[in-house]
């Protein structure tokens, strides 16, 4: 996926969930979107630079989107991170489509927003993907996008309580037993995470949900995102190697194991 031009500046605060004060280099101060509506934990950190998409629709209210943060490592290095959580869908998406995911590779047709009918009473819930062929089972895609990283140097899903989470592993569960191919792809959109576990220390229901849905037959899947610059300048995010996912880190904290 290719950035639109990106500009630099300096993260200020970010409040009100959608909202973020950003310092840009010509010392004007702006108010840029912040299309992510979880907790960012662990990236929203005031004084990092941060990119932002500018924009010249004179229907849009902000005439910013924050994008990119550069996060300081414990080695002295930057990590890049996204924290627009729309973008994961379509850089796994294009890397769908390319066949850049080996274990989801050689599919005739993708499908956006499959609506996957529930039980009686229960309404019915969409997951991200749909991967259809004639010549074997379909199979059924939700995406997650991870940023977190946490002192112990491992990355983890969700940054904060996630009912919704919960419910689409539920649903990959029942379509699991039902006979179809059900993946949960982790979207690693933080260069410095090498690894993936359920966050039972946010979200212990979350972390036996996700062991009780890999025992149901749902493949659990991570992948890395490579971020190429041009002159300095962020220009295109893609979908990159797999990465480890651990089911078993932290468990004990989901279980209430001292």
């Amino acid at each position: 996926m290719e950035y639109p031009r990106l500009v630099p500046g300096t993260l200020l605060r970010r409040y009100k969930r959608f909202l973020a004060d950003v310092r840009l280099a010509d010392g004007r101060d702006v108010v840029a979107h912040c299309p992510n509506t979880g907790s960012m934990r662990a990236v929203n950190v005031p004084g990092c630079r941060v990119w932002l998409a500018p924009s010249d629709n004179p229907a849009r209210k902000l005439d910013w989107t924050w994008e990119l943060i550069e996060l300081p490592q414990p080695d002295g290095s930057l990590a890049l991170a996204s924290v627009h959580t729309g973008r994961a869908n379509r850089i796994v998406e294009e890397a769908l489509l390319g066949g850049q995911v080996a274990a989801l590779a050689g599919y005739a047709s993708l499908k956006r927003e499959a609506k996957i009918l529930a039980e009686p009473g229960q309404g019915a819930s969409r997951l991200d993907f749909r991967l259809d062929d004639p010549k074997r089972e379909t199979a059924f895609v939700e995406v997650k996008q991870v940023t977190l990283r946490e002192s112990d140097g491992h990355g983890y899903f969700p940054d904060a309580v996630s009912e919704r989470g919960r419910r689409h592993l539920e649903v990959l569960g029942d379509l699991a037993a039902q006979g179809h191919r059900a993946v949960l792809l982790f979207c690693v959109a933080h260069s410095g995470i090498v690894d993936v576990a359920a966050a039972a220390h946010l979200d212990p229901a979350y972390a036996l949900a996700l062991g009780e849905a890999a025992q149901r037959g749902v493949e659990i899947m991570a992948h890395g995102c490579r971020i190429d610059s041009l002159d300095g300048v962020p220009r295109t995010i893609r979908l990159a190697e797999a990465l480890p996912v651990s089911l078993t880190r932290q468990l004990d904290i989901a279980l209430g194991v001292d």
